[in-house]
């Protein structure tokens, strides 16, 4: 019988076809809670119409499931040694379906943001779930095939998710983004009861439950969440709010640390780190999250504002980089065997860094073909960073650190996707006004070319009469602002291309992986 922290040592190399089944069924109730991330991004505009909501308010349906989710991620290790990995994931499972349902009923944006906060905190916890769960039921020697499902699921739902939105909204209505999840959630739940048997309870952790460090980790988590979601819109310490946030999130974090390295039982435990290739494993997560999140939303933002695309089109748009990585699935498990993973994340970075310098030559007429190869390589690379990325991590780990230590890898990802977000977001703006400022001083109105221009457009709109030289000069600086805002991308993906430059270096940091690990084929 296996421990109430983590199941049994492997006994051979034989994948229990029970088992693999059960942890499929898992991964479908990941890939939910992770596409309801990016499944109503591209549809914001319908769901504000349908629930009469305003511009200030609507971007709480994402940022509440966001915050909430974020709290429980690393928290969820915690739970499933409390309940057993079969209740914390049928809970989990369960109750992300039941809000999923509540949020199709909403009538007003207070409903919609209390229903999103709720269903991302307890669907939250199917993420970390499902990643330690593949590093205790399976033998080392078949991570192979393992990872790359994970990873898969992990890259693809937040890539597809625009796509999905886009048509659901088109062709039924917004309420599908939600009730989508219902019949296959409550298949996942049942499963989950009937199936799951890798470990035990430990109620005993109830009465031991450090409640100071879980209210510290809730504060820190949930306002840092909320600064750098809503940071670069209200010009960061400039708002009184963010400030206010900020703070909280300081003294949330002193409070939560304080307890991690005093209390009986911490809420997290921390000693993951103390292995060097966790650390290097997490701090990779990290930088894939801006990967993965960031160029989810760069592309969408570009299609919508230069190329005038809508949701559907969008979404059509994106899904070459789905595409790519569902085929490079299998390659990611092939290279495994034969390739050091070190190897092969170098092999992932190159090619994201090949993918985005690609797009620093972007310009206002580039369409699907312009974005077709870097979307492909940036599929692949995904798929061939994150597997052994998510071995060298977890996969070497002993078995009884694994369930905590998955909550902090996938908490890492999910913070590099939002620190990204916030990056990203300033770097637009902040690089957009000083090309703006650049091209509007060329504007010499001694140049002839800028005369000629100006009289040409004012000849165009002549049929406005006193108007036309005014219209002419909105026109003029409708395109200064357009070019402006390609250039600030063109700028966002040269960082991106020193970013993952970057990480070829930092891969000298991490260790040859060696063939003892925490496996684990337990059960009863």
């Amino acid at each position: 019988m296996s421990s109430p922290n983590g199941a049994a040592p492997a006994e051979d190399e034989h994948i229990d076809g029970r088992k693999l089944f059960t942890f499929m069924c898992m991964v479908f109730g990941m890939f939910m809670a992770i596409l309801d991330i990016q499944i109503v991004s591209a549809s914001l505009s319908e769901i504000q119409s349908g629930l009469s909501a305003s511009s200030d308010e609507i971007p709480w349906v994402q940022t509440s499931y966001l915050i909430a989710e974020v709290v429980m991620i690393p928290l969820s290790g915690y739970l499933s040694r409390m309940l057993s990995t079969r209740w914390m994931f049928a809970i989990s499972a369960g109750g992300f379906t039941i809000m999923s349902l509540m949020c199709s009923t909403a009538t007003t944006i207070n409903e919609m943001i209390v229903y999103r906060a709720l269903q991302g905190f307890i669907g939250g916890g199917m993420i970390p779930t499902v990643f330690a769960s593949a590093y205790l039921i399976f033998p080392r020697a078949k991570f192979n095939i393992v990872s790359p499902l994970i990873g898969l699921v992990a890259t693809l739902a937040p890539t597809i998710g625009p796509t999905l939105g886009g048509y659901l909204t088109e062709y039924f209505s917004w309420h599908w983004l939600f009730l989508i999840n219902v019949v296959p959630g409550l298949l996942v739940t049942i499963a989950a009861v009937l199936l799951i048997d890798f470990d035990e309870p430990d109620f005993s952790l109830f009465q031991k439950m450090d409640w100071t460090g879980l209210a510290g980790l809730a504060v820190f988590l949930g306002s840092l969440e909320y600064v750098l979601e809503e940071g670069a819109s209200d010009d960061w310490f400039q708002s009184e709010t963010i400030v206010l946030f900020a703070v909280a999130s300081s003294v949330g974090a002193f409070v939560f640390f304080w307890r991690a390295f005093t209390a009986e039982e911490p809420i997290v435990d921390l000693r993951a780190f103390s292995d060097t290739n966790f650390t290097m494993g997490s701090i990779f997560s990290f930088t894939m999250g801006i990967g993965l999140y960031g160029l989810t939303y760069l592309y969408p933002v570009y299609l919508a504002a230069i190329r005038d695309y809508n949701a559907l089109q969008i979404g059509e748009t994106m899904f070459v980089s789905g595409a790519a990585m569902f085929l490079a699935a299998p390659l990611a498990g092939r290279l495994m065997s034969v390739l050091d993973p070190r190897a092969m994340m170098g092999l992932g970075f190159a090619g994201f860094a090949i993918g985005t310098w690609m797009i620093t030559g972007i310009t206002k007429d580039w369409d699907f073909w312009e974005l077709f190869v870097p979307q492909i390589l940036r599929g692949v690379s995904l798929m061939i960073c994150m597997v052994p990325i998510n071995n060298i991590a977890l996969g070497l780990l002993p078995p009884h650190m694994i369930k905590n230590a998955s909550g902090l890898f996938n908490l890492t990802r999910n913070l590099g996707g939002a620190v990204g977000l916030a990056v990203i977001n300033t770097v637009l703006t902040n690089r957009q006004t000083f090309h703006y400022d650049r091209i509007a001083e060329s504007l010499n109105w001694s140049r002839h070319v800028v005369t000629e221009t100006l009289a040409g457009m004012t000849q165009a709109y002549s049929s406005l009469g006193a108007d036309a030289e005014k219209a002419a000069l909105n026109s003029i600086s409708g395109i200064v602002t357009r070019e402006a805002f390609v250039m600030s991308f063109a700028d966002v993906f040269l960082i991106l291309t020193g970013l993952f430059t970057a990480l070829l270096v930092a891969l000298v940091f991490v260790q040859k992986p060696q063939a003892a690990g925490g496996g684990g084929g337990g059960g009863h």
